[in-house]
């Protein structure tokens, strides 16, 4: 074969296998191409997956510490986390302090009734030892014992009528304030009927009974509901003090915590010192919280756990 024909059959060559090359390139991208669309198709879903998994396992973890669910939801199942307060160890040691106010039970020193617990026989001969002097000084064994509830007390106001022999007139005596009814309670079974409703948080039916039981006076828990109004009432100008010496203070805290109030969801929103205390309930818009009357104008410092909302 002629040296031209050869190099013009070399070239064919080349341009031949250049252009299957070409072609193979191009299948070889094509399936780069449809591999990573399957695999596009394939992990779409796992990472939707991934996305939920992580949004369930972000829900499960919150409890009242990490959000602003009531304590009353946290699982009873799941151990709370370790404390990581930055505060210091106080260096005191634990339980009842140095001076700090003391309930411990201490002995009577004039009981109400004494029972003399002395030997009967001789426990060597059985002689009776009856009428026999005690020897040395007794050990005095004292027990506290809860008295029955007394029988309530029953005052009866007789409002009379007099005639004046000088003029005829017959004026009507007047009852104490507040004695308007037939029958109705003293003001020392409002006073406990509050304090368990109120003072203790205990539901009215709940409240109702326990009066009864410590005090023998049988109310309704209708009554003991309406205890709590009439206590409000009665402490509006105590609360009136109150704010007006917390918006003296020169440090307050102040924040909210959910509650049922009326049936619905709402908020109870604190401003307190280590003496004082003043609550009221609204939603957690800016104008709920003022509604409290201590925060507008408040030039002191404020300390809450909400640092996000400030």
């Amino acid at each position: 074969m002629p040296a031209s024909d050869e190099v013009a059959w070399l070239r064919a060559r080349v341009a031949e296998l250049e252009e299957l090359n070409a072609r193979l390139r191009e299948a070889a991208a094509a399936r780069d191409e449809l591999a990573a669309a399957q695999l596009a198709a394939r992990d779409a879903p796992i990472a939707a997956l991934a996305a939920l998994a992580e949004e369930l396992r972000r829900r499960l973890d919150k409890d009242s510490s990490t959000s602003s669910k009531p304590p009353s939801s946290d699982s009873p199942y799941k151990k709370k986390p370790r404390d990581r307060s930055l505060r210091g160890r106080s260096g005191r040691r634990p339980g009842k302090q140095p001076g700090a106010q003391s309930s411990t039970l201490k002995q009577a020193p004039h009981p109400d009734d004494t029972v003399l617990c002395g030997p009967a026989a001789c426990g060597c001969c059985g002689h009776d030892l009856t009428g026999e002097p005690v020897l040395g000084t007794v050990q005095e064994r004292q027990v506290f014992g809860a008295s029955p509830p007394p029988p309530p007390t029953v005052t009866e106001y007789q409002v009379a009528a007099k005639q004046c022999p000088e003029c005829g007139v017959v004026p009507v005596g007047l009852a104490p304030a507040g004695v308007t009814g037939r029958v109705q309670y003293g003001p020392g079974v409002h006073a406990k009927a509050a304090l368990a409703v109120c003072a203790h948080y205990l539901p009215v039916a709940r409240a109702a009974r326990l009066v009864a039981a410590l005090a023998g006076v049988n109310v309704s828990a209708g009554f003991v509901a309406g205890v709590r109004g009439k206590a409000a009432r009665l402490l509006a100008p105590f609360m009136g003090r109150v704010r007006d010496l917390l918006r003296a203070a020169p440090v307050l805290y102040a924040g909210e915590t959910p509650a049922r109030a009326a049936g619905n969801l709402r908020y109870v929103h604190v401003a307190c010192t280590e003496f004082l205390t003043a609550m009221h309930t609204g939603d957690r818009t800016s104008e709920a919280i003022d509604a409290g009357g201590i925060l507008p104008g408040y030039a002191g410092t404020i300390v809450r756990d909400g640092y996000k909302g400030m």
